[in-house]
């Protein structure tokens, strides 16, 4: 009897190996990626944060599981994609910069395109970006501003604000993911990076395993500009058109060498026109 009993154990966890190992698989971060697993957190900063801006109201928000690139998008990811490299520092392992909002489009579809994936991105029905016309130079193509998510597609897209603060932070609630004082382990901002970009992955990662969340280059986030809800909200993807005071603006998060220490902080918000580049406009994926 007692063997019965064992072996209907045994069995049982077996079964449960099995399913567990199935899960596990499934969940496995791609190369280059971190699996980053949901949780709740509070967006924005405290009012008593040093050099915190207004539109930083903190609030609670839920986000669901996802994988984020390591390392923001490089020199050598981009030509090999793009067939180009706008970038005024060269350098393979230096990330891409001087890229706007819309060129991050192109990238992320035609990224999904190489490796079968269905891309994350539409405009006017049509994903392949060779049918969406010249890529505009600023916010009067409204075509390009109408572009929408795919639903349930597995391609390569921008992290939404939401997304991107959170993986930031990897759990702590300080200015920065490495407390409430910039050091040089933090990043790249104007306070070391000799004005100029550097390559990915030469400063500690945060406690996700995730580098340059501080600095370097700013990187382009999906939403649109606007002022944040009260309300505690799950997977938020920004404000559904931009505001007036926002005409055109998309997110950028992060900060970069450019900017001093203080604007590379986890709540910091920097919008522009996606149709802008610049030489610390960067980005970084994500994958559902």
């Amino acid at each position: 009897m007692k063997k019965s009993k064992l072996l209907i154990v045994g069995l049982l966890c077996l079964q449960l190996a099995v399913v567990y190992g199935v899960f596990a698989q499934t969940n496995t971060a791609p190369d280059g990626f971190v699996r980053i697993n949901g949780g709740t957190f509070t967006m924005g900063s405290p009012t008593n944060e040093r050099s915190r801006n207004d539109d930083e109201v903190q609030h609670q928000v839920t986000v669901s599981s996802f994988f984020m690139g390591k390392y923001e998008v490089t020199q050598k990811e981009y030509q090999e994609v793009m067939g180009t490299n706008p970038s005024l520092f060269k350098g393979e392992n230096l990330p891409v910069e001087k890229v706007s909002w819309y060129d991050t489009l192109v990238f992320c579809n035609k990224l999904s395109l190489l490796k079968g994936l269905t891309p994350a991105y539409s405009i006017n029905g049509k994903t392949n970006p060779a049918e969406w016309g010249t890529v505009p130079e600023n916010s009067d193509r409204n075509e390009w501003n109408d572009v929408t998510v795919i639903a349930n597609s597995n391609g390569y897209r921008l992290p939404t604000e939401a997304q991107w603060e959170y993986a930031c932070r990897a759990g702590t609630t300080t200015a920065y993911n490495t407390g409430d004082t910039y050091s040089d382990n933090t990043g790249w901002s104007r306070t070391n990076s000799d004005s100029t970009t550097h390559e990915v992955g030469k400063k500690p990662p945060n406690a996700w395993g995730l580098y340059d969340m501080h600095g370097n280059v700013e990187e382009w986030c999906w939403d649109w500009y606007g002022t944040y809800s009260n309300e505690t909200q799950t997977d938020p993807t920004g404000a559904s058109h931009p505001g007036r005071r926002g005409i055109y603006n998309r997110m950028r998060r992060g900060g970069s060498w450019y900017y001093s220490s203080s604007q590379t902080r986890s709540a910091r918000r920097g919008r522009h026109s996606p149709g802008a580049n610049g030489p610390d406009f960067g980005f970084r994926l994500v994958l559902p």
